[in-house]
């Protein structure tokens, strides 16, 4: 089986690195197809030797990136295309028909109930997105809520499936050395207590709560953001206003090693937190606190769709928490007050291991190739709002 999968753009994010973990345990041949920003997570890619072709698009309204990727689609000859994000979703769904792929599968990873990768989900964007849809085989949901959302914006639920987001959790183990080493580099104290926040730097994600509720919090408490973004500066000057700009620490996107070798910092920089907060309000998944989970942390979270449907005994030290920074001070001063504990492999972080996502994606694959593609209308240009 020869699958092409299409995604907006290879930069930093969880939608790009799930797609890097999910290659290596896919036992079928894969290649990449970025639109745009053949960032760290392509270069990941190469190394672990996928093939990655940027289509060099110019921006949403680049209808000239369609019948390139019908062409590159057609050459490839391609047993099934797999799309990832809302714009590769869009021009991978027409340009798969168009150059006459047998199946297509698309992953929405980030449809939330008002947003969907940062953009308002106006009328025109549903408009867009179910066009795309109807020209598909299965849409896969990351969870049970991104489901439902879908139903409710008229994709028929029988061509929904739900296949979680999955990670490896024994690189996430607790290791104390790490924990010294990262520490040392960042310059933390050994006996600071670490709050952690890992995701893009953007509105949505809410660190500016964290911020604010460092503000309430012991002079030794600390906050570590790991990731990139646009809000960096924003959040910067919050911190310097909250009189808490000493105690902020930025670590930008680091997601590989500067070697370039395939490990991720991202465990280190876990086991080097003692807490992790994750105040978004709305998400499709969580992954960040499943991988936190993994490594042992207790979190304290606002929104986290693959909790929803666990035992509560599944994730122990996992509380949910109102999007509020009193209410953040509060709970992290209770778990700083706590101390430390076991550092322990929570039960959902095993629940969402890769392989298990990965076999039920081939299950998807399996069942796209089984039956045609439904009967539709010939695409129709289509530009992006």
């Amino acid at each position: 089986m020869r699958v092409l999968h299409v995604i907006t753009g290879l930069g930093v994010g969880g939608a790009e690195t799930q797609l890097r973990l999910l290659l290596r345990h896919l036992p079928v041949e894969c290649e990449v197809v970025t639109l745009t920003e053949p960032g760290p997570v392509a270069a990941g890619l190469v190394a672990d030797g996928v093939r990655v072709t940027h289509l060099k698009m110019a921006g949403n309204r680049d209808l000239g990136a369609l019948p390139r990727l019908a062409r590159l689609i057609r050459h490839g000859r391609y047993d099934l295309v797999h799309t990832h994000l809302y714009r590769a979703c869009l021009y991978g769904r027409i340009a798969a028909r168009l150059a006459g792929v047998r199946a297509v599968v698309a992953t929405e990873h980030s449809l939330g109930d008002t947003q969907t990768e940062g953009r308002p989900l106006t009328a025109g964007v549903r408009a867009l997105y179910l066009l795309g849809e109807r020209l598909g085989r299965t849409t896969v949901a990351v969870s049970p809520a991104v489901a439902a959302r879908l139903a409710r914006w008229g994709v028929p639920e029988p061509r929904i499936t739900v296949v979680p987001n999955g990670i490896e959790p024994a690189p996430f183990a607790y290791d104390p050395a790490a924990r010294r080493r990262t520490r040392a580099a960042l310059g933390l104290d050994e006996d600071a207590f670490v709050i952690g926040g890992i995701g893009r730097l953007v509105p949505g994600k809410r660190f500016d709560v964290l911020v604010h509720a460092l503000a309430g919090l012991p002079a030794d408490c600390r906050l570590l953001l790991v990731g990139g973004g646009p809000q960096e500066g924003a959040l910067r000057r919050a911190a310097h206003r909250a009189g808490v700009a000493g105690r902020v620490l930025f670590t930008g996107e680091r997601p590989y090693p500067p070697d370039g070798s395939p490990g991720p910092l991202l465990p280190a920089l876990a086991s080097a937190m003692d807490v992790l907060a994750a105040p978004s309000p709305e998400e499709a998944f969580g992954l960040a606190v499943v991988e936190a989970l993994a490594a042992g942390l207790p979190v304290r979270y606002t929104s986290c769709p693959a909790l929803q449907d666990l035992p509560p005994g599944a994730a122990p030290d996992a509380a949910r928490i109102p999007c509020d920074a009193g209410a953040y001070a509060r709970a992290l001063a209770e778990v700083r007050a706590a101390g430390p504990g076991p550092r322990a492999v929570a039960e959902a972080a095993r629940h969402y291991c890769v392989t298990r996502s990965a076999a039920r994606l081939l299950d998807v694959y399996a069942a796209a190739l089984a039956h045609p593609a439904p009967t539709s209308r010939s695409p129709q240009k289509a530009v992006l709002s």
